[in-house]
């Protein structure tokens, strides 16, 4: 009975976004389909949105997930530099999260499980942003780091960088980035 193999699958959210996230990073999230992800978990095609509603609520999901994933991994850095580097491994980590948390037409942007994740995580990325440039404006410093790290890890994970980079380590290239354009200071590391 497939209702039967559908309750009793075990973690069926978290099988649907597993097989979500693989969809994602191989054909983007325009090939998201509830059915498909269903028939890949082995179950019934009504069985996700019993967790989901339907795609969009899927994708609310996914965004929410990437933006604590995300939150957790800027927490441990220990100066903005750092924290761009971060950024750049985040994206490397979790390209499928990465490239749905900066469509918000994909999901319900006043999701409250997302607005939380989110709010952390925009936290974590203001932590250390006014030592960067004290006496200026702290949010077009934020606006400068944000769009360095975001920038370099769009264009490294779209194959951009493939030929600047060659085989230097992504995060190093990043930091040198980082010391070219900022002076040292408060906020960055030596």
């Amino acid at each position: 009975m497939t209702s039967d193999r559908a309750y009793h699958h075990g973690d069926l959210r978290r099988a649907v976004l597993t097989a979500a996230l693989d969809v994602i990073r191989t054909e983007g999230p325009a090939a998201l389909s509830l059915r498909d992800l269903a028939r890949r978990a082995g179950v019934s095609h009504a069985a996700p949105a019993h967790h989901f509603k339907d795609r969009t609520g899927l994708l609310t999901a996914i965004a929410a997930e990437g933006y604590g994933l995300f939150a957790d991994a800027l927490a441990g850095a220990p100066d903005l530099r750092e924290r761009g580097v971060a950024y750049v491994r985040f994206a490397t980590t979790h390209p499928a999260h990465f490239q749905v948390m900066f469509q918000p037409d994909l999901y319900r942007t006043d999701d409250p499980d997302l607005l939380a994740a989110k709010d952390r995580a925009t936290a974590e990325l203001r932590a250390g942003v006014a030592a960067l440039s004290p006496d200026g404006d702290p949010r077009l410093s934020g606006i400068a780091a944000w769009s360095l790290a975001h920038g370099f890890a769009t264009l490294l994970l779209s194959g951009n960088l493939d030929d600047a980079v060659g085989d230097r380590d992504a995060e190093d290239v990043f930091r040198d980035l980082g010391r070219l354009l900022f002076a040292e200071g408060p906020g960055a590391a030596g």
